[in-house]
């Protein structure tokens, strides 16, 4: 999606309240360039202090996981509320763990030239210890699964997911985990970025795709850090994968991201979305995120400021 730089009329301060880690990645000194030249200041916040201190601030962008800065941000709406706030703590909060994050898709109803999207089976294992795994084919899922973090807040932690080949595989989880099923997408994952009403989607290499052959020989678990060395099938090689995957439809991109928009009340998210390799027109979330990455996307700076300056004037408006 093509951007156009936008001519400044009106200077806008807008804060952000990141982690450090997240100031370093997003907060580029393209970004910050191309958002001044088209009057956006970018202002950085410290979320240990009360906001009453800082500002004024047109619009707060955030994402900055804790009760002080919630409660400051709640005092500070309430005080100055005609500052833009994205997005509302609760509402992001729905994405902080991967079962409530993939309920919004469940209730959606896509078909578009007959392609449909869904989730994958899961199952919520709250203790380990105790959770009995010898039901799991009864609860619909088979092996291989992915065992993932049920909290997903960003943190090293969140993203210590595995692949689990059998019920030894399931002795090492240790705390509250999600099993989803593992489809075959053909090595390629699909990033829908999401900006207000503005869309971008890219592809990505994923886990390579494991024959049935494969399965049988497969023992225990493995990390997602290791599965780089791990002999999966990938007759590509390499990105070739990548490169020569068809897109989804760009139809089905922007409705699936205006729905999510929609029922999930927020502005800044992506979502992962793979591509059944049993059946080309249908599509999985396998994902979704909130703020996520969103430097790794080309020309993510007019995509950025393009969207503040949207949220701005409909506001001013």
């Amino acid at each position: 999606m093509s951007e156009s730089k936008v001519v400044a009329t009106q200077r806008y301060r807008v804060g952000y309240a990141l982690q450090p880690k997240k100031v370093e990645t997003f907060l580029q000194p393209s970004l910050l360039d191309y958002a001044e030249q088209n009057g956006i200041d970018l202002i950085p916040i410290d979320p240990t202090t009360p906001l009453q201190r800082q500002g004024p601030f047109h619009c707060i962008i955030h994402k900055f996981p804790t009760q002080q800065w919630n409660k400051h941000l709640q005092e500070f709406s309430a005080k100055h509320p005609n500052t833009i706030i994205i997005d509302p703590p609760e509402l992001v909060d729905r994405l902080c763990n991967r079962i409530s994050m993939l309920e919004a898709v469940t209730n959606l109803q896509i078909s578009l030239q007959n392609a449909t999207v869904g989730v994958p089976k899961q199952v919520f294992v709250n203790d380990p210890k105790t959770f009995d795994f010898d039901k799991i084919e009864e609860l619909g899922l088979r092996f291989p699964v992915i065992a993932k973090p049920f909290v997903a807040d960003g943190t090293a932690e969140s993203h210590k997911l595995c692949l689990v080949f059998d019920r030894d595989g399931l002795n090492a989880l240790s705390v509250p985990t999600v099993l989803q099923e593992f489809v075959n997408h053909g090595g390629v994952v699909f990033k829908i970025y999401v900006a207000g009403q503005r869309v971008n989607c890219v592809k990505r290499k994923s886990l390579g795709d494991i024959s049935e052959e494969k399965l049988r020989t497969l023992k225990g678990s493995l990390p997602f850090s290791r599965l780089s060395n791990f002999s999966v099938e990938d007759e590509e090689g390499g990105g070739g994968a990548v490169e020569t995957a068809e897109m989804p439809p760009q139809s089905l991109v922007c409705e699936l991201a205006m729905a999510l928009r929609e029922a999930l009340g927020l502005n800044l998210f992506n979502v992962d979305l793979i591509r059944d390799g049993k059946g080309e027109r249908r599509y999985l979330v396998i994902d979704i995120n909130y703020f996520p990455g969103y430097a790794k996307m080309p020309s993510y700076e007019p995509f950025i400021t393009n969207f503040l300056l949207d949220i701005l004037r409909t506001k001013k408006a």
